[in-house]
């Protein structure tokens, strides 16, 4: 009897962990894997009504594909070929480098920043990140790799514009945890300041929030199970790289744009960048505002938070 128990839990155990690894390899494939991404899925998952502002994102897409703009390419330091457009806007020497979100691309997600960037003089440089639009990659980088990836567009930009540029780095979800994961890196001094629009803290820290909000389900064991594959195949752990840590190591000004209705990336993520940040920063709370909503929500705000600190830090 007892060993027949013995045996039905090991076989009960053995089920259970089949399943956690099935599961955890599920999650992992369309999460991580480019040919697994779903623009839909992640727009569903992050609960903002885009319908409302069809009319307004139409306009501006309209006036920002009829200025100058030119496609750009470069290796990474892993070999992907990458790519990034380019809005010259009469060789401006005020860059302002967008960094869009995950399963975006960067002529997605600046559509309506458009309107505020090319009209206030400055340049506008949009990369797709690895694993995203026209950019090569299987694996997605999460801001971990793709903070060097900026560091190399960067160069670029210097290289082309000239040693007297200067340089706005705004990014939105994972391009929002992009800028400020590079902030711990050494920046070119061109880089003058930082906005980092609804980004999270790491990785591991938005699946987890993923997990126990949407789907109800523990972080353990597919977290660290996905980390571990992670590690393997795309070259970083879930956790290695966290924006409240680098933030920490910070020089350059920061400006935190979140919104407070955000279910996709807790608000909570911006309070504790927020706490971490050693350089000077500000931030900027939008009401009401779902995932990556704020400037459609509240423009007025948006516009002159973005007034304030540029006029801050730029020339």
């Amino acid at each position: 009897m007892k060993k027949g128990l013995i045996k039905g839990a090991a076989a009960l155990l053995g089920l259970l962990a089949v399943s956690e690894a099935g599961a955890s390899a599920y999650f992992y494939r369309r999460t991580m894997k480019r040919n697994r991404l779903s623009v839909e899925r992640t727009i569903k998952m992050s609960g903002t009504d885009w319908g409302q502002y069809g009319q307004t994102m139409q306009e501006r897409k309209d006036y920002m594909l009829a200025q100058p703009h030119e496609e750009v390419w470069r290796m990474s330091e892993d070999g992907l070929r990458l790519h990034a457009t380019f809005f010259p806007n009469q060789d401006s020497k005020k860059i302002a480098l967008c960094l869009h979100g995950y399963t975006s691309q960067g002529m997605s997600d600046y559509i309506g920043l458009s309107g505020y960037y090319l009209k206030h003089g400055f340049a506008m440089f949009l990369p797709d990140a690895r694993a995203h639009g026209q950019s090569e990659g299987e694996y997605v980088g999460f801001g971990c790799l793709d903070r060097y990836d900026l560091l190399g567009w960067l160069h670029w930009i210097i290289e082309r514009c000239g040693e007297d540029v200067q340089i706005l780095l705004h990014g939105t979800s994972m391009g929002g945890a992009t800028v400020l994961m590079a902030s711990g890196l050494k920046l070119p001094p061109q880089v003058k300041g930082i906005v980092s629009d609804c980004g999270f803290t790491s990785p591991k820290a938005v699946f987890t929030h993923v997990l126990h909000s949407m789907y109800r389900l523990p972080a353990f064991p597919m977290i660290p199970i996905a980390s571990f594959v992670n590690r393997r195949k795309a070259g970083y752990g879930l956790d290695d790289c966290n924006a409240a840590r680098e933030v920490r190591k910070a020089k350059v000004p920061v400006l935190l744009i979140h919104g407070s209705a955000d279910s996709f990336v807790p608000c909570r993520m911006c309070e504790e960048i927020y706490e971490n940040c050693a350089s000077p920063k500000k931030k900027l709370i939008i009401e009401g505002a779902a995932h990556a909503e704020s400037y459609y929500k509240d423009p007025e705000s948006y516009e002159k938070a973005l007034d304030e600190f540029i006029g801050g830090i730029l020339k």
